[in-house]
């Protein structure tokens, strides 16, 4: 949710569709509640509002039927417009929630930030801030479940966001993050991410802390094994999926862009630089870990650690799945 032209579309579109950023300058504005369904290794929908509907002063809308099963609201605020009003709608809708849905989520994202100095982008966050939180406290809602989170679509940071954002939802987080501590202390790992394929959202890591340098090189590097998959890659396809690939790949669902059996790769990338690996968990999940100097001599006891940690981390989705059917 938020006002017009604030990003939301925008954002949707280069996060869950893989839309290079300098193509969101033709999206169309929304008139109407898009509802996107995603296959990935968890089933879920992101439901983009239009900016001119505000649900609180229309009588004739099933509030119930948006927020009766949602995780989390993403409000977008355009960091280079007057946000006020923004601020104002966004106070009015979190107090809402407070009192009728409290355990949605409820996350900020401070967008078009990539034309701004650090001051400033620090600036307007410490104002944003100020604004909801005095307005929550006065209704008495100092610990409502808001977070703030410095966004573009033209960088990183918008992926990085929507990793924080998924962490919350996934159940029994902490084991998954505990697999990955243990890999990394058993292997001497840097860093260890467990990534969403087909958006680059990172589902879990390490207790170490992340930096976005780190992330980006593991980012990157998956979109290098899916180029060379889809060269070099053997799958078959029917001639209706072939012609369904025909065009650009941003115009194809994410999960017709990638079509790769096993995958695992190690790579050095020029002296000086740590190792990374990948090891595919299932045609969702991808396990991306940025190696220490001397580890590397190691592979055999690495990938027979890194084999377990897959197959387990297999097992946790399944188990976790069949209890949330149950």
């Amino acid at each position: 949710m938020g006002q017009r032209r604030s990003g939301k579309s925008s954002i949707s579109s280069v996060v869950f569709h893989n839309v290079p950023p300098s193509e969101t300058l033709y999206l169309e504005s929304t008139v109407r509640i898009q509802k996107d369904s995603m296959k990935s290794f968890m089933d879920f929908q992101v439901w983009d509002f239009p900016g001119q509907i505000d649900f609180l002063e229309n009588p004739g809308f099933d509030i119930d039927a948006v927020f009766g099963e949602v995780g989390a609201l993403i409000w977008v605020i355009d960091a280079q417009d007057d946000y006020l009003e923004a601020v104002c709608r966004l106070n009015s809708t979190i107090l809402y929630l407070q009192r009728n849905y409290p355990s949605i989520n409820i996350e900020v994202f401070i967008h078009k930030v990539d034309g701004l100095s650090d001051d400033y982008k620090l600036d307007i966050q410490r104002d944003i801030t100020i604004r909801i939180q005095d307005e929550l406290s006065d209704e008495g809602f100092e610990n409502a479940p808001v977070t703030f989170h410095l966004t573009s679509i033209y960088n990183h940071s918008i992926f990085e966001a929507f990793s924080k954002v998924i962490q919350k939802l996934v159940p029994r987080l902490g084991q998954l993050e505990a697999m990955l501590t243990n890999l990394c202390r058993t292997c001497r790992f840097e860093k260890a991410y467990l990534f969403d394929v087909l958006s680059k959202i990172y589902i879990a890591t390490d207790s170490a802390p992340a930096d976005m340098a780190s992330y980006e090189i593991c980012s990157d590097y998956i979109d290098v094994i899916i180029d060379v998959s889809m060269v070099y890659g053997s799958w078959s396809r029917s001639k209706a999926q072939r012609d369904k690939l025909e065009g650009p790949p941003w115009h194809q669902k994410l999960e017709d862009q990638v079509a790769v059996s096993f995958a695992e790769s190690h790579i050095v990338v020029n002296e000086g630089l740590r190792p990374i690996m990948l090891r595919e968990v299932d045609r969702y999940l991808a396990l991306v870990a940025i190696m220490k100097e001397g580890s590397y001599e190691k592979m055999p006891l690495v990938n027979m650690n890194v084999d377990v940690v897959a197959k387990g981390l297999t097992e946790f989705f399944e188990v976790t799945k069949r209890g949330n059917e149950a």
